[in-house]
């Protein structure tokens, strides 16, 4: 199945021709005159551009593979010539999905990173087992790099159980390359710490060799000083949340379900929803006026902004289908035009107010209930625009302290100190809604 590039659904249809073309094998055929020539098939998209990944000397192709969670779709887009492959100890079941999907296939042509957390145990031994049962998992002799995954704090960066840990794996050859990963801050834990503040400790530290980080046409100030400062120091660059699409047909019903439900409930949640509500419909408008209604076009752009920068090296894409996986293939080795920065230059002036930045927190401290905006946020990203609905309600309830319903009863001064103008009070009243266990 992993080398079917057809596909599933492309099975299916290529089988159920020939059954059919079967039935009729005793009967004459039809005129030459009556019959339409078929469509030529599609070719399978390819891979078209390398780059090298910093100082690793690897050429990782432009478009990789992020948190795929079907091995057939990870397969395939192996054998389009995707050759990065981005997981972490903590997505469920994802290092044996890696496993069967790279399984047979020529080891030193794929670069493989994972991702471990510091956690209490901050010991070199710690840190040794989890990294061997990462090995064991993924069915490989070796990890091409090894990230921190997602550090609090510029503290957390120079765990020394950590890097002792990460020498003694690259001794034995089992690890390659060391490398960290981030895109938000966590205010319920690390007040103040941004992605940036993170990264540019890991940067100046000097024993990370790739970055993971967000990067979007909609938040560009610390990934573009970030990528500045990889570029000077020959650290390698992969990026996520490259495509900050609101998911309109997703959020439409829960506002009205929302607001019919807060018809008796505190004024301030009615104007909160109101205010969110506002900004939907003019977003709604104004995409309609400007022909901006296919998301996957703007998608797409979003992407080739991205690849447009010369310090970016890869981007990875998560696609639950064979055709998501296709439009993503189908954006290597391509530019943003003049028509996909006239798309994007609209959407950020109609929709950009809907989108909660990733890596932002500027509103956080204003928050007197200290509810972490920016981590809630996200999580509702994960649910509306990647599928990973029951993780995202499970990373939800294990927020501690104040939680977005804390903003059911307070007067919104995040949203004062939002310099987009996001409705943040209202995006926090739907993500409580759709992320809350029953």
């Amino acid at each position: 199945m992993g080398k079917d590039i057809i596909g599933r659904r492309g099975f299916l249809k290529t089988s159920a021709a020939g059954i059919f073309g079967a039935g009729l094998a005793g009967f004459p055929a039809r005129a030459a005159q009556d019959q339409a020539p078929a469509p030529p098939a599609e070719a399978a998209p390819k891979i078209k551009e390398y780059r090298t990944l910093g100082r690793t000397g690897f050429k990782v192709s432009d478009i990789s593979a992020g948190y795929i969670q079907d091995d057939g779709v990870l397969a395939a887009a192996l054998e389009a010539g995707v050759n990065y492959l981005d997981t972490a100890e903590q997505y469920p079941g994802h290092h044996a999905i890696v496993a069967k999907a790279i399984a047979g296939r020529d080891r030193k042509s794929l670069f493989l990173t994972t991702k471990i957390q510091v956690l209490e145990d901050k010991s070199k031994a710690g840190f040794l087992k989890r990294a061997r049962k990462c090995l064991e998992d993924l069915r490989t002799d070796y990890i091409d790099c090894l990230m921190m995954h997602m550090p609090e704090n510029v503290a957390t960066v120079k765990t020394e159980g950590f890097h002792e840990a990460m020498r003694e794996l690259k001794a034995e050859g089992r690890v390659r390359f060391v490398g960290i990963s981030h895109h938000g801050s966590f205010w319920y834990r690390a007040p103040e710490e941004s992605m940036e503040a993170v990264l540019g400790t890991a940067a100046e530290d000097g024993r990370f060799d790739v970055f993971l980080l967000a990067y979007n046409f909609l938040q560009l100030d610390q990934g573009t000083r970030i990528l500045k400062a990889c570029g000077e120091k020959g650290i390698g660059t992969a990026l996520m949340k490259t495509a900050p699409v609101a998911v309109y047909d997703q959020m439409k019903a829960r506002i009205e379900e929302l607001r019919k439900q807060a018809k008796t409930a505190n004024p301030l949640l009615v104007e909160g929803l109101n205010r969110y509500q506002a900004h939907f419909e003019k977003a709604q408008a104004f995409l309609a006026e400007h022909n901006l209604k296919e998301a996957e076009d703007i998608k797409a752009a979003s992407i080739r902004f991205c690849l447009g920068n010369p310090g970016v090296n890869t981007v990875c894409f998560i696609a639950r289908t064979y055709d998501e996986m296709r439009t993503f293939i189908r954006i290597s080795g391509t530019r943003l035009d003049a028509a996909g920065e006239a798309a994007l230059a609209s959407y950020r002036e109609g929709a950009g107010a809907l989108y909660c930045r990733h890596a932002c927190g500027l509103c956080e401290p204003s928050c007197p209930n200290g509810v972490p905006v920016n981590t809630i946020a996200r999580y509702l990203q994960y649910s509306a625009g990647q599928g990973r609905e029951r993780e995202a309600m499970g990373l939800y309830a294990d927020i501690p302290g104040a939680r977005a319903e804390a903003c059911r009863g307070c007067s919104a001064p995040c949203e004062a100190a939002c310099p987009y103008g996001v409705p943040v009070q209202g995006l926090l009243l739907l993500a409580d809604r759709q992320l809350s266990i029953p």
